[in-house]
């Protein structure tokens, strides 16, 4: 009986021994954690701007949550790049449905409305095929750069300027259609976005 008691008294204090170190484990690695992941997505929101193209810190001062949103794609945050004191690119972080899940896309308008770039922050899509949207090798949001708002905003298939994702077209058709949605934001809430720009 008392080895026994003796088995279960170690097993207690070996699973107490156990949890307090998971719980001290994450505590200590909690914040460098949540570190790395708000550099990752700070540098995957600020890649779409060239450098030298600012000399803020754009992500540090979000612009009012916007308003005013989109029939295919959802507006997250916006943000504004400036260069000595000016504005110098506008930074929708834009939201839409791909075909296995949300599409997430960050997307630099420079001031004059033209589309500096754009990258894919977070999707779902399936493998070797959607998935392939935000490929840094396959390179096929570079088609969109330096576009606008007046450009034929469709796949070449339905007598628009792009060209296709291979085998994945409902990837493609909402990619497209969420770069046109932020420029018409971007046209539309204009002044807002830039305004009182001096003071950052």
């Amino acid at each position: 009986m008392k080895r026994l008691a003796h088995d279960v008294g170690l097993l207690l204090l070996t699973g107490v021994l156990a949890v307090s170190a998971t719980f001290a484990w994450r505590h200590w690695t909690g914040p460098a954690i949540t570190s790395a992941e708000k550099q990752l997505q700070s540098s995957q929101r600020l890649a779409v701007l060239p450098e030298g193209s600012f000399d803020n810190q754009p992500l540090d001062n979000p612009l009012p949550r916007p308003a005013a949103q989109r029939p295919n794609s959802h507006i997250l945050a916006a943000y504004r790049a400036t260069l000595a004191g000016k504005p110098s690119a506008i930074i929708l972080v834009t939201q839409t449905q791909g075909y296995a899940g949300p599409i997430v896309l960050s997307v630099a308008i420079a001031t004059d409305g033209r589309l500096i770039g754009s990258q894919v922050v977070e999707q779902q899509e399936s493998p070797g095929l959607g998935a392939r949207v935000g490929d840094p090798q396959l390179h096929w949001l570079g088609q969109f750069e330096n576009r606008q708002l007046n450009d034929h905003w469709a796949l070449k298939r339905d007598h628009g300027d792009f060209d296709q994702l291979a085998g994945a077209t409902v990837t493609s058709r909402a990619v497209i259609a969420a770069l046109q949605e932020a420029l018409s934001y971007f046209d539309e809430q204009r002044s807002v976005l830039l305004e009182n720009a001096t003071h950052e």
